[in-house]
């Protein structure tokens, strides 16, 4: 043609021309012939393969609410009695325990989702080659994020703008609100408060924050690694904790509040 290529159809005359013998042979399956010669027929054809895998899903039991709107780009394995929600995306292996539910415009890479953990909408989870493992009856997101190595025991809660990475949470252990928990180890029964985080990078080293069970870390808090909060401790909200603690001790560490009577506000600049 015009750009030099050959159609596949000149392969008859090409064969029958050096005297190679050309058989017919009928196609049960039209879409292994169809053609893709534009980016509109690519994505027709992607389409249709997607929909037979979602029918072969539901035939298995699995409720999808709009097998139009899902897409599986990898291997995703599905037990009993899973529901999942328009919009989501699973790519690299999936596995998918029993009764979890999956909730809408979610990306799920590499991971395992056990029995009735709960995906709530518009959360990313990329296990990559680490692998992320969500345990039984574990609530996450909406709006979280779960990275590599990420490995939440069971009835553990990740909620709204949580980051989670190369950490292990264990049993019943909650990060509910706008938090970061980088290289650490959480104890059972950890109450993460909001807008805490795991410095975990001294700019040349990653280092390991551990936190021991019943834990209760307050609000706006900094553990700067590595470092250990001792078992059943209470960090104080908005401290910043660098020295490790022990077990049973409330540790605060932030500067004191002053205040000033009467204060006046300075008055703003009239323009020229």
């Amino acid at each position: 043609n015009a750009q030099a290529a050959y159609y596949l159809t000149d392969v008859v005359k090409f064969a029958v021309a050096d005297g190679v013998p050309v058989l017919a042979h009928r196609i049960s399956d039209a879409l292994q012939v169809a053609g893709v010669n534009s980016p509109l027929q690519l994505a027709e054809l992607e389409r249709a393969l997607q929909r037979r895998v979602a029918d072969e899903l539901m035939t298995q039991g699995v409720r999808l609410a709009d097998p139009a709107r899902f897409d599986v780009r990898g291997t995703l394995t599905c037990a009993q009695d899973v529901e999942i929600d328009v919009n989501c995306i699973f790519e690299g292996r999936v596995e998918l325990g029993e009764g979890v539910r999956i909730g809408a415009n979610c990306v799920i890479a590499n991971a395992r989702i056990e029995a009735g953990a709960v995906i709530h909408p518009f959360t990313h989870i990329d296990g990559e080659k680490a692998g992320v493992r969500v345990g039984p009856g574990a609530l996450v997101g909406p709006f979280a994020r779960l990275r590599p190595g990420a490995q939440l025991g069971a009835e553990v809660h990740i909620g709204n703008f949580v980051e989670v990475k190369n950490s292990t949470l264990a049993d019943g252990a909650k990060a509910n609100h706008l938090a970061y928990l980088g290289d650490a180890t959480v104890g059972a029964r950890v109450n993460y408060g909001a807008g805490s985080i795991t410095a975990n990078y001294d700019g040349a080293n990653k280092h390991r924050t551990v936190i021991e069970d019943d834990v209760h870390v307050g609000s706006n808090c900094v553990l700067v690694a590595p470092v250990t909060i001792g078992a059943g401790g209470t960090v104080g909200g908005g401290s910043t904790i660098t020295k490790s603690t022990p077990p049973g001790a409330l540790s605060v560490a932030r500067g004191k509040q002053v205040s000033i009577p009467n204060w006046e506000r300075p008055a703003k600049t009239p323009k020229a």
